[in-house]
């Protein structure tokens, strides 16, 4: 016999309200976040958030990090709620569901959220490979990805902060990011001191190497320098922008003058990165 849901809307005060526990979503002060403050600003909250009674007293957020934080910023003391009730495990699967649906979504937030989904199937009896066909389907997780891709995202959480956040940058690209989560924490360490102090990101064919390497056990700290100083003439890339994209951080320039700055820039960046290499050797 299937659970009845009971849920109802209610107005409940913002300070009896919990961010969901290890939320993999970040809540960004950034544009989108200002458009969700000036529309609750006109309108008000016109979707209500979801939230789930805890047994301590108050309520855990579900759905709409966001607009409870826009609430926040608007000075709001209350806001429309769905409340529901549901298990621990119903309760991940229902927030990466919702959160899913943004627009704009990092690798690092869609690798733990398909991960803490993964794991709450798993608990309710559903095998990983049924897991991974759920995850085929935009109907449940709100995507077009395979469940191969699923998985190499979940590999992402296997990567230290530092080069996960590379990849958020994309400074790594995810196949490389991928490729990389198989070193060890070790190694990874290694490389992204390497990374900080040539100013050079791996390409896809050099991971792979660094990964048969560390997998046959012959991956060092010497041999990490080397293949990251190794030419990529195929990777050659060309850096373009716009004058009004730049020129704000350059007020009352020419274009001259933001070009000569900019080769200022290089240089003192190139000669930090030569002192910290010749400190780093001097040891």
């Amino acid at each position: 016999m299937k659970k009845e849901v009971t849920e109802n809307v209610q107005s409940i005060s913002i300070t009896e309200i919990k961010p969901f526990h290890d939320h993999p979503f970040t809540v960004t002060d950034n544009e989108d976040m200002a458009k969700i403050v000036e529309s609750i600003g006109k309108v008000g909250t016109i979707t209500p958030v979801i939230a789930r009674p805890i047994s301590n007293g108050g309520y855990e957020l579900i759905s709409g990090h966001r607009r409870l934080e826009a609430c926040r910023k608007l000075g709001l003391k209350t806001i429309p709620v769905i409340v529901r009730n549901m298990t621990d495990d119903e309760a991940v699967i229902a927030m990466v569901d919702a959160n899913l649906q943004r627009e704009h979504i990092l690798p690092s937030e869609k690798a733990f959220a398909y991960k803490m989904k993964l794991e709450a199937i798993k608990h309710q009896g559903v095998t990983s490979r049924q897991v991974v066909g759920k995850c085929e389907s935009a109907d449940d997780v709100s995507v077009n990805e395979s469940g191969r891709t699923v998985q190499r995202y979940i590999r992402l959480t296997k990567l230290i902060p530092q080069l996960l956040k590379l990849v958020d940058e994309e400074r790594i690209a995810f196949s490389v990011g991928v490729e990389l989560s198989y070193l060890t924490e070790y190694e990874q360490e290694d490389l992204f001191e390497a990374i900080e102090l040539e100013d050079k990101t791996p390409s896809l064919s050099q991971a792979i190497q660094m990964k048969k390497l560390s997998q046959q056990g012959k991956l060092d700290t010497e041999i990490i320098n080397k293949i990251i100083l190794e030419d990529k003439p195929n990777q050659k890339e060309k850096i373009s922008f716009s004058f009004e994209e730049i020129s704000k951080y350059f007020p009352k320039c020419s274009p001259q003058d933001i070009y000569r700055r900019l080769i200022q820039l290089a240089q003192d960046d190139y000669q930090r990165r030569q002192r910290n290499r010749n400190n780093r050797e001097s040891r």
